[in-house]
């Protein structure tokens, strides 16, 4: 089922968007949309590189990392392995340190929220992560799904992980306004739908225990102002520098919940309250 609602050119979905609308609004909306799928198209296809591996071997004592979520998360853009999101996260954390991480993507590319359970319950019942990180949202938004629903899956994904002793870092949905290719208004009204949830998807995560990076705000500006380079082919999957600046983004987080760092920067959230998962 998940496989036949995968989207690469994610505009195809933003249809779902125009039906928000009443009478003439909604047909401009539905007319706007189909303007975005000419425009962007499929040229990435459905599947994103496999990036799986042990990253930085040579250092050894290897941290588990696991990356959960949409296509974003999957790494769809990237033409080469080490540019996808998860090894991007990986070596900036084998660099600080200095020890390998084993990188292990459950992501699925089309994924919604409610995927996430699926991903956890797809791994091996032995496999135990260090740290999760998880970025979904945007087909939330532009499949319609109720903020309050979206979010729900999102928490329980963190209390199953870190109920196994992971630590969690959740980058929130992107701002779907950054998209050039989509006309206005419905450019608009992705931008305030998107984030909404986001708002949403920080509450959930900090009160559940997982930290959160607004990735609107924290790397967001980046693809508004430079799109030729942070954009891929399709214009909504980030290329290799978009990934590049998304993993930075969210790595002061990642040490932090590993207890590496102190601080977070603008733009990051700790968990509300730190308790000790059960082992």
């Amino acid at each position: 089922m998940m496989r036949k609602r995968t989207v690469a050119g994610a505009a195809v979905v933003l249809a779902g968007l125009g039906v928000t609308a009443a009478g003439g609004g909604r047909e401009l909306l539905r007319r706007q949309a189909a303007i975005a799928r000419r425009r962007i198209g499929k040229p990435l296809g459905e599947h994103a590189i496999d990036a799986d591996r042990i990253w930085k071997k040579t250092y050894g004592d290897p941290l588990r990392l696991l990356v959960l979520g949409d296509s974003i998360a999957a790494g769809l853009g990237a033409e080469r392995r080490k540019d996808t999101l998860g090894a991007r996260i990986a070596r900036g954390l084998a660099k600080e340190l200095h020890r390998s991480v084993e990188l292990r993507t459950a992501a699925v590319v089309g994924s919604e929220s409610s995927a996430l359970a699926a991903q956890l319950d797809g791994l091996p019942s032995s496999y135990r992560p260090d740290v999760a990180v998880i970025v979904v949202g945007g087909n939330d938004v532009t499949h319609r799904v109720p903020v309050g629903e979206s979010v729900e899956h999102l928490e329980h994904a963190i209390v199953r992980l870190r109920s196994t002793g992971a630590e969690v870092v959740v980058g929130t949905c992107p701002d779907l306004g950054a998209l050039r290719e989509v006309p206005q208004p419905l450019r608009s009204l992705g931008s305030r739908m998107s984030r909404q949830l986001a708002v949403a998807q920080t509450h959930a995560a900090v009160r559940s225990g997982a930290h959160a990076v607004a990735l609107a705000r924290v790397v967001g500006p980046f693809f508004i102002t430079n799109p030729d380079e942070m954009f891929s082919l399709d214009r909504f999957h980030p290329s290799a520098l978009g990934y590049k600046r998304t993993a930075k983004a969210l790595l002061p987080s990642v040490l932090t919940a590993l207890g590496v760092a102190d601080e977070v920067p603008f733009g990051h959230h700790v968990p509300a309250e730190v308790r000790p998962p059960d082992r």
